[in-house]
């Protein structure tokens, strides 16, 4: 046997050099410990119901990240900040693995993941998801799911039922007309205007859209086509000038996404179009003003009736996101505790999988918190005139860059203040949405 130069090992040395090993693989342990534990990183908005998030936090992400072995971390941000935060995460290609948004993100689309698996594992146990929920996430064109909708807010009118019934209005209006009939004979009376804002925020964004369905009007028809320059919008514009010079006041022009709360809250407004927000709030902070406040469904106009959901809940997780199962898989534990979800956002978030909440109807037709208890019952068939952005079509890209730059806003304010007539404002949207309609047919 050739000597290679190296002599054999003693016992006591192998003994050494074994305890060295266990010593330096019990060192390693904790650091391999720490390494295997997973992050989840989620930033959404802070939630108008502050139980909301505690819920959320500190019970649902708690307990989710125990079983999962993973920290989750949870960001929270005003509204106002959501399309900053989401573009300054894409250009770094980095940030959060699961990003809300509080309107259909469909121009990120190149920028997450397919959402289908998701759909697909949440649907084997609870169905498929509403119609309203399927519209706000899906690309017809590319059969690509490019977010995730848990759940939307209904947007119904919220009136102070002690001024309409002054008016001849005890259960407030019902219609288009009535709002604008009622709203002046309250302002002339009483000096409180009706708060449909006309800036550039969230639920102005909201408002103009369901003043323009309910004449008949949309931005795009069924096909994706632009069609805001019709004869219904022109109507729509009209309509809106009127009931701004008849029953509101300049400040609609300058109003922040709570602007229109703290509004009607503060006992200044006869109307909102508002989530439930409004009187959840009051019911905390100001129980006799909650009496006062009550709900009523979408107005009428002369063809329909019809608004948009007041924020749609949409979950995208990025291309560029560290832990991708992860999020994956926490939607999907998500879906399965949106009952508890319901509760915790006080009857707020309503669900896009319907049999997650099969009793619905029955909680809020009694809800103890409500003055009277039924008075959320109204929301029971909230689906029969709530409707995703992009109606009657798809919510596109296209529609997700008019939104976002409110274009809608501008031509319906322009109009309010005489800087352009109904027809001139017409076209000007036109013009511009048939640009952004071009833009996204080559992107």
């Amino acid at each position: 046997m050739a000597n290679d130069g190296r002599r054999g090992l003693t016992r006591r040395e192998i003994l050494k050099a074994a305890g060295v090993g266990a010593l330096a693989a019990a060192a390693g342990a904790p650091r391999r410990a720490r390494a295997q534990q997973k992050t989840l990183k989620i930033v959404q908005w802070s939630h108008f119901v502050p139980g909301y998030d505690k819920w959320f936090d500190g019970v649902f992400c708690k307990q989710w990240g125990a079983k999962h072995g993973t920290q989750v971390v949870v960001d929270h941000i005003a509204i106002g900040e959501i399309n900053a935060r989401a573009a300054a995460e894409v250009s770094a290609q980095r940030g959060h693995d699961l990003f809300m948004f509080l309107s259909p993100p469909a121009a990120y689309e190149k920028q997450v993941i397919d959402h289908t698996e998701i759909y697909q594992s949440v649907e084997k146990k609870w169905g498929k998801p509403i119609d309203l929920g399927h519209k706000s996430t899906f690309n017809p064109k590319t059969k690509k799911y490019f977010a995730f909708s848990d759940s939307y807010v209904p947007d119904p009118g919220n009136y102070r039922q002690d001024l309409w019934s002054q008016v001849g209005f005890p259960k407030g209006p019902d219609t288009w007309d009535d709002l604008r009939k009622g709203g002046k004979a309250i302002k002339d009376k009483f000096g409180n205007p009706v708060g449909i804002g006309l800036s550039q925020e969230l639920d102005t964004n909201m408002a103009v859209r369901a003043v323009m369905w309910s004449f008949g009007a949309s931005e795009q028809d069924a096909e994706g086509r632009v069609v805001i320059n019709s004869p219904q919008t022109i109507e729509a514009l009209k309509y809106m000038r009127a009931l701004y010079k008849e029953a509101e006041t300049g400040e609609i022009f300058t109003w922040d996404p709570s602007s229109n709360n703290r509004g009607i809250l503060a006992g200044k407004l006869s109307f909102v179009a508002n989530a439930i927000s409004v009187t959840r709030t009051a019911e905390k902070e100001n129980p006799e003003m909650s009496k006062k406040i009550q709900i009523v469904p979408a107005l009428k106009g002369p063809v329909r009736r019809m608004a948009a959901e007041h924020v749609m809940d949409c979950y995208a997780i990025w291309r560029f996101a560290e832990n991708p199962e992860g999020a994956k898989q926490f939607l999907v534990d998500y879906i399965d505790a949106f009952a508890e979800a319901f509760k915790a956002s006080e009857f707020y978030n309503f669900p896009c999988f319907p049999k997650t909440v099969p009793d619905l109807k029955q909680q809020i037709a009694n809800d103890p918190k409500g003055s009277p208890p039924d008075k959320y019952a109204v929301l029971g068939n909230v689906l029969e005139w709530a409707t995703n952005v992009g109606y009657p079509g798809y919510a596109t890209a296209a529609v997700d860059e008019a939104f976002n730059t409110f274009v809608l806003p501008t031509m319906f304010a322009k109009v309010a203040r005489d800087e352009l007539s109904p027809e001139d404002s017409a076209k000007a949207a036109e013009k511009e949405l048939k640009r952004i309609w071009d833009k996204w047919k080559t992107a």
